[in-house]
């Protein structure tokens, strides 16, 4: 039995620009425009879990995100990894959107396109690293969803999974449809050669407006996020220093008074 097979993914901030990243002192979001993005980390892991299912087993993958149009070049990169198709959803309402509203637009995008044997993202995201969107992800779907898999075998319509602990590893085996999230021990992504990216050109990428998506307006971006930041900033990372001369019994007596005068307890 070949697999239908979905895979999530999110651009994010490449790392050698975080310096440049602002907040947005009103809705204390990220203000990310003009930062280079590149796929998250962990997704790629996912994208890879998918091809080598894909070639034992035969199949599809297709690859979902929620991201601006910008995002467009990302995808291109990802279908040139073996990737069949991709879907954006990019709309300026799905704005904002916290890690509820987002699990729900993607879920809504594969009900549209699906339905699929097999859902992979990434365990967490370089940026936000809540680790909360494949656990919604599974429940907006009603499957039965796993986190932190480490091993993916398939046989039969049943998957038989590894689930990093932390004392070890717990072997599971899930009937499909299930929604799994992978960690970076499962494998090593490949990366895309030049006939990846010339045949990526071709491959269907199609982007959903939020008219395209039968989805509830309460439901999605800032609006439809239930998670809302109290304040964001960046720590005072300035330190004080001053130089104590003395005998050794004066800077030390110097020091202990330092300390009880910043408020740390002693002892």
């Amino acid at each position: 039995m070949s697999l239908n097979i979905a895979v999530c993914v999110k651009p994010v901030p490449d790392s050698e620009y975080y310096d440049k990243i602002t907040i947005d002192p009103k809705t204390k979001r990220v203000n990310r425009e003009g930062i280079p993005t590149i796929i998250n980390t962990m997704d790629k892991h996912a994208i890879e879990a998918a091809l080598q299912l894909k070639e034992k087993h035969g199949g599809k993958v297709t690859v979902f995100t929620m991201a601006p149009d910008s995002a467009v070049e990302n995808l291109r990169r990802v279908l040139a990894m073996g990737v069949d198709e991709a879907f954006l959803c990019s709309d300026r309402a799905l704005g904002g959107a916290d890690t509820w509203a987002t699990s729900y637009t993607l879920y809504k995008a594969m009900e549209k396109t699906g339905p699929y044997d097999l859902v992979l993202l990434g365990n967490e995201t370089e940026d936000g690293g809540t680790a909360q969107v494949p656990s919604q992800l599974g429940e907006w779907m009603s499957l039965p969803h796993l986190a932190n898999v480490m091993s993916i075998n398939y046989e039969n319509g049943v998957v038989v999974v590894e689930r990093k602990t932390d004392n070890g590893r717990i072997r599971y085996k899930i009937v499909l449809p299930a929604v799994l999230a992978v960690i970076r021990e499962i494998n090593e992504p490949r990366i895309p050669n030049v006939m990846g990216v010339l045949k990526a050109k071709s491959k269907p990428l199609t982007i959903f407006r939020v008219e395209d998506l039968d989805v509830n307006p309460d439901f999605i971006g800032l609006v439809g996020s239930p998670t809302q930041p109290g304040d964001i900033f960046a720590p005072d990372m300035s330190r004080k220093s001053e130089e104590i001369a003395g005998e050794p019994e004066e800077i030390a007596d110097r020091i202990i008074a330092e300390i009880k005068k910043s408020g740390v307890a002693l002892g």
